[in-house]
């Protein structure tokens, strides 16, 4: 079987920081291609944080910050790849169907490679940046326990991931020492 990304949306978060946010449960690929070439800094302030942390989902060309490794079809990954390359022609002004198939395919391949290796339900975060070089990718994963797997519809993004409790108490926590820690990649 074959494993895609998938977007998922643990609370509704994505729909406030992103213009657009991508659906729960879309078919994703990184979208870097979409910055190839542009200055960060030039980015409006939604750009920007697409830019640092978003995945494309192909359906509606929005954004998500999380994806789901999901297993799919082969006739899945087919579809995934006719849906961008439509949207390349649609969205990005490439000449024909022809010409944006082998590129669309090229990301969809992309996109599997990031979830090789990787069990279904497992979460990944991308963290984009800039320099002289170019723009650098880079993916952070958090694994289910056994009994819970995160899925695209994990949440419906009407229940809240998180409990906020205010306190007049000034608390540090250090997110990097706790996963450290604890063993989370």
């Amino acid at each position: 079987m074959i494993r895609l990304p998938r977007t998922i949306q643990l609370d509704r978060s994505d729909t406030v920081i992103f213009a657009p946010a991508a659906s729960p449960g879309e078919w994703a690929v990184t979208g870097t291609f979409l910055f190839a070439g542009r200055d960060p800094e030039s980015l409006s302030r939604k750009e920007q944080i697409a830019f640092r942390s978003g995945f494309l989902g192909v359906e509606s060309f929005g954004w998500s910050t999380l994806v789901t490794v999901t297993l799919a079809r082969q006739e899945d990954r087919d579809d995934m790849v006719a849906t961008l390359a439509r949207q390349f022609v649609e969205q990005l002004g490439a000449p024909s169907l022809a010409a944006a198939t082998p590129a669309a395919d090229e990301e969809v391949s992309l996109a599997e490679d990031l979830c090789r290796g990787h069990g279904e339900g497992t979460l990944i975060a991308l963290h984009r940046s800039a320099d002289e070089r170019g723009i650098r990718e880079q993916f952070r994963t958090l694994k289910p326990r056994e009994t819970t797997a995160f899925s695209a519809s994990y949440l419906g993004g009407h229940d809240k991931a998180f409990h906020m409790v205010e306190t007049d108490e000034d608390e540090a926590f250090d997110l990097a020492a706790f996963a450290e820690e604890k063993g989370i990649t």
